[in-house]
């Protein structure tokens, strides 16, 4: 019989505490102290993670790195996301986690995940000064593209398309272009087709 992990009751959770879960196949995430556990990702949802890694990998300079889920962003103590896809700087990626708010956090839509992605993570990652999130939904299919600009995040492009082909900013460089933002440069169309 397998061994069952006990998490302690009546106090938030922390860093500690999701590390002593085991490693199952489900996905740990810390929100506030709260544990969120997903289920395995859909095929849709994994063929847009790949696609879109695919560019984004590709575009990548050679001081950033693209990693995909699982690998966490380590907002506070209390808070240990792991977004689909994340862009952040080579010298800044610890062992299996990034300690720092990376450039870039992508996060794929899915019927389990959807309010959180689109409420509870958004907040957490502007209040931790994460400089770009997309957000795709492969349903629709559409890529929401926000940046921050002065604190607050702003959607600074949107492709939705019938055919679910169209064109959106694929960052080639970091370039800062005002108090912490970054200029995204257009370099290929994205198949947000899934």
């Amino acid at each position: 019989m397998a061994a069952v992990t006990s998490l302690p009751w009546g106090r938030p959770l922390t860093r500690a505490d999701v590390r002593e879960l085991p490693d199952d196949g489900h996905r740990y995430e810390l929100l506030d102290g709260m544990l969120l556990v997903s289920p395995s990702p859909t095929h849709r949802h994994q063929r847009a993670v790949t696609r879109l890694g695919l560019l984004l990998g590709n575009a990548c300079p050679s001081d950033q790195e693209l990693l995909v889920a699982p690998f966490d962003v380590v907002l506070a103590d209390d808070t240990v996301l792991q977004p689909d896809l994340l862009v952040a700087d080579v010298r800044d990626l610890a062992d299996a986690r990034v300690p720092l708010a990376p450039h870039l956090v992508v996060e794929v839509l899915s019927p389990s995940t959807r309010r959180v992605d689109l409420l509870l993570k958004r907040s957490r990652y502007e209040a931790a000064g994460v400089p770009a999130y997309w957000i795709v939904d492969p349903e629709e299919p559409s890529l929401t593209v926000l940046e921050l600009v002065e604190l607050r995040y702003v959607e600074t492009a949107r492709v939705v398309h019938p055919g679910g082909r169209g064109r959106a900013p694929l960052p080639a460089h970091r370039r800062p272009s005002g108090a912490g933002r970054v200029r995204w440069v257009q370099t290929r169309g994205l198949d947000c087709a899934a």
